[in-house]
């Protein structure tokens, strides 16, 4: 990328806007270096960045708060890289209406912070919510325990504006809640890690903040009794927001076990009567199955127990070696974190679990190898055999660039790709956008 790209982009946003040379360094992935950064103020700048870059067939990777860069296949060439942290600002909010207009490079934390001044959230938690904004949510459909109850960011937006590779500015949706005409455009956008447009601005829908929120962290002797508990959950009159799973050695890492092997922490939240009623009848609903501690969490605690379980992945080990996010079926939830656990002891690795039970998603981090990248590499190798056998499937989340040039990020590509990689080729022609970053080499 030559200096008159770089003049040029420094045309459209000012020089005091674009970074070069050692100021580089933030943005450093896997030890490979942008040629540039660029941080558009308007959506009129973005626009203007995309055509010349599309002109130049520069590659541009969309950068928000950085959280989520480790995920998928390593990038040959990071290119252009286009920061959202400029365009933060809250554009509209309608409390009567419970919606409200972002630009994608607000915090979390910091949405969440004024809408709690009128007793409203957006009821997302992700991890780091002080970094991640809410573009990079939206795109890489990031999401936490709470998901259980709530959803995840597709089942929250209203309306998005987009700007495409061409430098095209186009909006979907709308900025009521019951807007429902053509078709549902902005959810095409959710999960799609940058390839297919820029997030420039988003609405959203909002809830009243719940009167009572609190945290039941049930201990178990073993891992099935733990899942059996689980299982009666679900099937009861209980109406949790959060059903999550932690292994023995996710506890002791996180500083939440006293000996035993496994633990559910449920979440409640709504009306204080309900909540305390419901945190009450799991003592009853799980009599004989192993208990070892019924612990009622609130206020900070209960804060940090969750941030915890949000960020397993770089808190259960000081120095991972992995981390893999598997899908199954709720029902397998306890057979694949027992088999794999094996594996990986077999392999003289370290290994701690973590799940959104009901969904059936399992956090898997490896630990140990001695300096070598194959115990690592032949582990997840096998995980994802294992998955695949019972009809799942395994993505790896983060792992160093030795161990993600011998597996693949991704895992094999089904069928649908040949459907993405359509709308790739029509959205984004030349191939500019995150090349590469997902499923299929998309």
């Amino acid at each position: 990328m030559g200096s008159p790209f770089v003049d040029g982009i420094r045309s459209i946003v000012g020089s005091q806007h674009v970074l070069t040379g050692v100021e580089l360094s933030p943005y450093v992935v896997e030890g490979r270096s942008p040629e540039a950064v660029v941080f558009p103020g308007s959506i009129e700048e973005i626009s203007a960045v995309l055509r010349l870059a599309s002109e130049e067939r520069v590659p541009v990777t969309p950068w928000g708060g950085g959280t989520k860069m480790g995920l998928g296949p390593a990038s040959q060439r990071l290119g252009l890289v286009l920061g959202l942290k400029r365009l933060h600002r809250l554009l509209e909010y309608e409390p009567g209406d419970l919606t409200a207009t972002v630009q994608a490079g607000m915090t979390l934390e910091s949405l969440q912070s004024a809408l709690g001044r009128h007793r409203q959230w957006l009821s997302l938690d992700p991890q780091f919510p002080g970094r991640a904004t809410l573009g990079g949510i939206l795109a890489t459909n990031a999401s936490g325990p709470r998901r259980h109850l709530y959803g995840t960011a597709r089942d929250l937006l209203i309306g998005v504006t987009v700007v495409e590779a061409s430098g095209a500015v186009i909006h979907g949706g709308g900025k009521v809640v019951k807007n429902v005409a053509g078709y549902d455009l902005p959810k095409l956008y959710v999960g799609s890690f940058g390839t297919l447009g820029i997030i420039a601005e988003l609405t959203v829908k909002l809830r009243p903040l719940p009167d009572d929120d609190r945290l039941v962290l049930v201990g178990f002797e073993r891992l099935e009794e733990c899942g059996r508990a689980a299982r009666l959950l679900m099937g009861s009159d209980l109406i949790p927001s959060a059903v999550e799973l932690l292994d023995g050695e996710a506890l002791g890492r996180l500083g939440l076990a006293e000996g035993e092997e496994s633990a559910l922490l449920i979440g409640f939240d709504g009306l204080a009567e309900q909540v305390a009623w419901q945190a009450e009848e799991t003592t009853r609903l799980f009599l004989g199955l192993g208990v070892t501690r019924h612990r009622l969490l609130a206020g900070a605690a209960r804060e940090e127990t969750w941030r915890a379980v949000r960020e397993i992945g770089r808190r259960v080990f000081p120095e991972p070696s992995a981390v893999v996010k598997i899908g199954v079926l709720s029902t397998q939830v306890v057979e694949i974190v027992q088999q794999t656990a094996r594996i990986a002891r077999r392999n003289g690795l370290r290994a701690a679990f973590g799940a959104h039970f009901t969904l059936g998603l399992v956090t898997g981090v490896l630990a140990g190898g001695q300096g070598s990248a194959q115990p690592v590499v032949a582990t997840i190798k096998e995980w994802r055999e294992l998955a695949r056998s019972i009809g799942g499937h395994l993505a790896l989340e983060w792992a160093p660039l030795a161990v993600k040039e011998q597996v693949a990020a991704w895992g094999p590509s089904g069928p649908e790709v040949k459907i993405m990689e359509r709308l790739k080729a029509k959205l984004d022609p030349k191939g500019i956008l995150n090349p590469g970053r997902f499923v299929g080499g998309i």
